[in-house]
């Protein structure tokens, strides 16, 4: 795999991840970034078995590939190189190559047929403004528990309606109720789930500088929930 990026563009998406990355995990590949490289883009893959995250990054691919590097130690080289396109290689050994104007460097990755896939989104069962979403989470998030092993209260329940967008958290002490009233186009009936407090920093994150323009994607299944925002 061999591709070319701004420098600008993969740190962006880089530091979204740093968050989701395992740091102290006993398996190796959570502690990487899954990169598959094709066309005109290249896809940035995170996650720790429980929250994942995936981004996509333009980029001039000179050969479609997959592969990992350790997230952490990217970001750290990433965040010290000028304004410039990074060239990025990956070779047979499975070390990643890394040149941006007179710097270079060799970081040493694992195989992405070891990278757990992440589950494919189902057809979404709603849309709605992502500033919409995150305002909900800021009124929110201080009730949530904070202790593990309350599961049920780690996080806040969403509720989808057709003509508002609500939720609720509570850490059995206090409680904290947000609504935003108006339609959701196509949506009927309703929709509850449990977004964990994890999921909620992560979204909120992405809503940072985001134009308001930017909607939310949603669905959800048995095990999982999906949000998908503009590229990503």
């Amino acid at each position: 795999m061999e591709f070319t990026v701004s420098k600008a563009d993969l740190a962006r998406e880089l530091s979204l991840s740093q968050a989701i990355v395992d740091k102290k995990t006993t398996i190796p590949i959570l502690s990487n970034i899954l990169f598959q490289a094709n066309g005109d883009h290249v896809v940035l893959t995170a996650t720790d078995l429980e929250l994942g995250l995936q981004s996509t990054c333009p980029a001039r691919v000179q050969k479609a590939g997959s592969g990992t590097i350790p997230a952490k130690r990217l970001l750290e080289y990433v965040a010290l190189l000028p304004e410039a396109e990074i060239h990025v290689k990956f070779l047979e050994n499975q070390w990643a190559s890394l040149v941006c104007g007179r710097s270079r460097t060799r970081i040493a990755g694992i195989s992405a047929e070891n990278y757990p896939e992440l589950p494919a989104m189902p057809e979404p069962v709603a849309e709605f403004p992502l500033l919409t979403l995150a305002a909900l989470i800021n009124r929110t998030s201080f009730a949530i528990s904070l202790e593990d092993s309350r599961f049920s209260l780690g996080g806040a329940l969403l509720i989808v309606k057709e003509q508002s967008l609500a939720m609720v958290s509570t850490d059995g002490h206090r409680l904290a109720y947000a609504e935003s009233a108006g339609p959701l186009p196509g949506f009927r009936g309703s929709y509850r789930a449990l977004v964990p407090r994890k999921a909620m920093d992560e979204l909120r994150k992405l809503a940072q500088d985001a134009d308001p323009e930017i909607m939310v994607r949603f669905a959800g299944d048995e095990n999982h929930l999906f949000f998908q925002t503009g590229g990503r």
